[in-house]
């Protein structure tokens, strides 16, 4: 069942909405011309009608003959979040990428972005001149964060309360259709970062249409979406239908699910199953992969295991294990979850297990933690060494630029880059960007803006964060957060760039780098050294890395299987702004002994890959 009002050509334009509990349900045209169009219920709880309208029409639901409200699956709401809905229609939009196929996931390099602060327009048309540079970095696909319509013009889209519109201040319908259509024009992806787990405050008009919230279950944002109990059948046809609207109207390549372990549900399907399935059955339908992904705190490998397997089959999941142990390695921070992690080890099983918890027990959570996903593919998680959340939520917006070393930046490309998984980059990452990521809003209610600004001081305390922080409603701290793209030219920020792009090129064009398969990767760690070895093979492919989380240079003997190495990459080389280049281009085969010993000096913080071929 489509839900919102859906243009029908020849003037005439369907309206649906789900309110079971309603007497009475109309539409309240008040633009061009007031008028009141009545609507029918059915045995489902869907009031409908159709009525003679052009698109561009201005519209609210009248609900018992009482209220005014903005239509909850509105496509595009121009006057905010308060105001009336408007009647849109898709078929002006003239696509050209009919032959468009989408990029297999294990071949994704994505690149996640806030349109907000992405460019100083703070548009979807203004991204569009961005594509060729990203493109020539190695990124295959974008990911939006989300992009629902929420309250003023500036939000981390978190709080978006009209799930199918389209943020007016980002451009709205057009300009998002143009963004997609320019991207698979180039041959680019586009994923869209999506909320089913909570509607944000303000604006929040679904609890007058029905029972879309549950006091079963609570979030970190009050009452829990309901999935399960009465009435749950109309929720969740609404959230399905958004996905697929997504997919069909806008040609989105792939959902990111936010925070998906919010999403409860108990009863005999999973939603999130159910939203495999239906996002398969489009798949099928439309002869082109779309995907699934999700943002999970449980380490639970139901998540992307098959429904034959007793999982919900979504494609894969992020896995946040990677971040936390490579970022407590590089900065030594150990407050909040952190604890958990800090040593090699740690790394080393992100490597080859993906998840570090696997049923262990989490000093953090006081618990034992996770599931063993050693029968998932490497491809099935996406790792980040930064991303919004772990930079957005720290006092200061810092990113790596600020914590650690220009070299231990390299350090933590390669880190990324190299593993097995489908890696994600935060915008500016690529470069150092030096402008902070914080949190913004842009509220109209005062009470709302003191409690969203006491609730960021109480989770930077459990961080044991010191100082003052920033002021989420004041405009300047959403500029602050604009990216200085220019700079991705100068100085270091170049050479990080430059390093960036050889280590994307690498792992697209070495047979080793570019396969992901849990059974050919192989980890060794030296603790006192503070020295992970990485070797991952396919078939006559073969590399290994050398990657040191010392401050001090380090001398190792290594032992090498037979075979002449040739090195791609040594983030000591003045090329990528290093100081040193001590290591040898070519390792030459010991034909005497079947493993040879070689010593090998690398830097603080230094990488070395080399590769049989």
């Amino acid at each position: 069942m489509q839900i919102g009002s859906h243009y029908l050509g020849h003037h005439q334009c369907a309206f649906t909405v789900w309110a079971p509990q309603l007497d009475q349900v109309a539409v309240h045209l008040i633009e061009p011309e007031e008028r009141l169009i009545p609507l029918q219920r059915d045995q489902w709880g869907y009031w409908q009608g159709k009525a003679e309208v052009e698109p561009g029409a201005l519209y609210f639901y009248q609900l018992n003959g009482e209220i005014d409200r903005p239509d909850p699956a509105s496509h595009s709401q121009p006057r905010g979040v308060h105001q009336a809905s408007e009647v849109i229609d898709h078929s002006l939009f003239s696509w050209t990428d009919q032959r468009w196929e989408n990029i297999p996931l294990e071949k994704m390099a994505i690149y996640e972005l806030h349109v907000g602060t992405f460019t100083p327009e703070g548009t979807f048309e203004a991204i569009i001149p961005r594509i060729p540079e990203l493109l020539e970095l190695g990124i295959t696909t974008i990911e939006l964060m989300p992009i629902a319509q929420f309250p003023g013009s500036r939000n981390w889209g978190y709080d978006g309360v009209y799930l199918y519109g389209v943020q007016s201040s980002y451009g709205g319908v057009e300009g998002l259709k143009r963004l997609v259509n320019a991207c698979h024009t180039h041959g680019m992806a586009v994923f869209l970062d999506v909320v089913y787990n909570h509607f944000g405050p303000e604006g929040n008009y679904v609890w007058s249409y029905g029972p879309y919230f549950t006091e079963k279950y609570k979030t970190p944002w009050g009452s829990a979406i309901n999935y399960d109990d009465t009435w749950s059948y109309g929720v969740r046809n609404f959230f399905i239908q958004n996905a697929l609207y997504w997919f069909r109207e806008y040609h989105i390549d792939g959902l990111r699910l936010d925070a998906s372990d919010n999403i409860f549900d108990f009863g005999g399907k999973h939603f999130l199953k159910e939203l495999a399935e239906a996002t398969a059955e489009f798949s099928q339908q439309q002869g082109r992969k779309f995907y699934l992904t999700a943002e999970s705190d449980l380490n639970d490998c139901r998540w992307v295991r098959s429904p034959q397997a007793g999982g919900f089959g979504l494609d894969a999941q992020w896995n946040d294990d990677f971040h936390h142990a490579l970022h407590a390695l590089l900065t030594g921070e150990r407050s909040g979850y952190y604890q958990d992690f800090g040593q090699l080890e740690h790394l080393a099983k992100a490597y080859t297990h993906n998840f570090i918890y696997t049923w262990e027990y989490s000093n953090h959570r006081q618990k034992y933690h996770g599931t063993d996903p050693s029968d998932c593919s490497p491809s099935q998680f996406v790792v980040c060494c930064q991303n919004h959340d772990q930079v957005g939520n720290r006092l200061l917006g810092d990113r790596f630029t600020h914590l650690i070393p220009f070299a231990a930046q390299k350090l933590a490309a390669a880190a990324l880059l190299l593993s097995p998984s489908v890696p994600l980059l935060f915008m500016g990452e690529e470069y150092g960007e030096e402008a902070p990521f914080l949190y913004f809003v842009s509220h109209t209610d005062p009470d709302l803006v003191e409690a969203v600004r006491k609730g960021r001081k109480a989770e930077f305390a459990a961080f044991h964060a010191e100082g003052e922080a920033v002021d989420p409603q004041a405009e300047e701290t959403f500029q602050r957060s604009k990216l200085h793209w220019e700079s991705r030219h100068e100085g270091e920020h170049q050479h990080l760039w430059r390093f960036y792009q050889a280590l994307l090129r690498l792992r697209r064009e070495i047979p080793a780098l570019s396969h992901a398969d849990r059974n050919c990767i192989e980890v060794a760690v030296f603790a006192e050294e503070k020295l992970l070895k990485l070797r991952r093979w396919h078939e006559s492919s073969q590399v290994f890395c050398l990657m040191n989380f010392n401050s001090q240079p380090v001398e190792l003997k290594v032992a090498l299987p037979p075979g002449t190495w040739k090195k791609q990459l040594d983030s000591a080389a003045s090329e990528w702004g290093g100081q040193a280049n001590a290591l040898p281009s070519i390792l030459p085969e010991h034909r005497s002994s079947p493993i040879a010993e070689q010593p090998l000096v690398l830097s603080p913080f230094g990488i070395a890959l080399y590769s049989n071929s």
